[in-house]
């Protein structure tokens, strides 16, 4: 699998990577082991959990997994933070931050965060000592590089100009944010900054939630996301009559180019510009491997301003 580096950072990552979101829920550590085992062997190195999967479990499977069988050397691992509350502060305080990574490392059983995503952004916390979080974490040795989840356009730039001001390490590298011809919001205001400031976007959801692989283009399976309680309204939300006209063009592409529709929905999303990985989730090993399968897939320009055109936005 090939490789990118994050915005303008030193920062390599496969250019597919693994979330873990289901982990410790629907996925348990044998689960969990064959798929980080498929992802490894494919050459993917990129990893992203967050201490609100399963308040902590998916953390705690991930450990597992590099206690007993991969080894932690060979992985990226990008850790996202929430926004607890407590006695040492809510959101971006400094306290909770620092409480929340030394957390998510005990429950990794790791030295340290390769990327470090901060969550949200907290109007309520001086900025400055959000970033003097940061400037902690890196300068102790537990997060290289931090980066930012979910962020609007003038937040990312207002960050990344308030970190070069007073000298802030590494802030930021990065954004996470959903990212797939369903969902196309980000090229509006987001990535023009991202692009000026530098920082790569790491592309969660990139099959539209599952919906872009067409597994719903004749109803419901009754193994699927959109029949769990848990995700069905998370599926639901890119399941509509646009929705359904861009699932018609991806299964036509794959048609024509003899591949999968999800080849043809990564592939879209993958080689979009800013973009250094697309994160995707996977029920089983054998889903996970059709995805890292994709990675030799490259869209025709045909195609692929086919696929722009049906699925823009106004």
């Amino acid at each position: 699998m090939r490789r990118r580096r994050v915005g303008t950072s030193g920062l390599e990552v496969s250019q597919i990577g693994i979330g873990t979101m289901t982990w410790g829920a629907d996925t348990d550590v044998e689960g969990a082991t064959a798929q980080l085992t498929t992802f490894v062997d494919a050459g993917g190195t990129l990893v992203e959990t967050a201490d609100g999967y399963g308040d902590g479990a998916a953390q705690e499977v991930l450990g597992e997994v590099l206690a007993t069988t991969v080894p932690r050397e060979d992985l990226v691992i990008a850790g996202r933070g929430t926004l607890p509350g407590g006695p040492l502060g809510d959101g971006a305080a400094r306290g909770a931050l620092l409480a929340g990574l030394d957390a998510t490392l005990k429950r990794l059983g790791v030295d340290h965060l390769d990327l470090w995503q901060l969550p949200g952004f907290d109007a309520t916390v001086p900025l400055d000592e959000t970033l003097s979080a940061v400037q902690v974490a890196v300068l102790a040795g537990k997060a290289r590089y931090a980066g930012l989840v979910a962020p609007q356009g003038w937040q990312l730039a207002t960050v990344a100009e308030r970190a070069r001001v007073v000298g802030n390490i590494t802030v930021p590298i990065s954004a996470q944010v959903e990212y797939s011809l369903l969902a196309r919001d980000v090229e509006k205001e987001l990535l023009p900054a991202a692009t000026h400031h530098g920082v790569g976007l790491l592309a969660w959801a990139p099959l539209g939630r599952g919906v872009l692989t067409g597994k719903y283009a004749g109803g419901t399976p009754a193994d699927s996301r959109a029949a769990s309680a848990a995700l069905a309204s998370y599926v639901e939300a890119r399941r509509n009559e646009r929705s359904a006209r861009i699932v018609q063009a991806v299964l036509t592409a794959a048609d024509g180019l003899g591949t999968s529709p999800l080849s043809v929905a990564l592939a879209w999303v993958r080689d979009r510009p800013g973009v250094a990985a697309a994160v995707v989730g996977a029920r089983d090993s054998a889903q996970l491997a059709a995805s890292t399968a994709a990675d030799s897939v490259v869209l025709p320009a045909e195609i692929r301003a086919a696929l722009d055109d049906v699925s823009a936005t106004t």
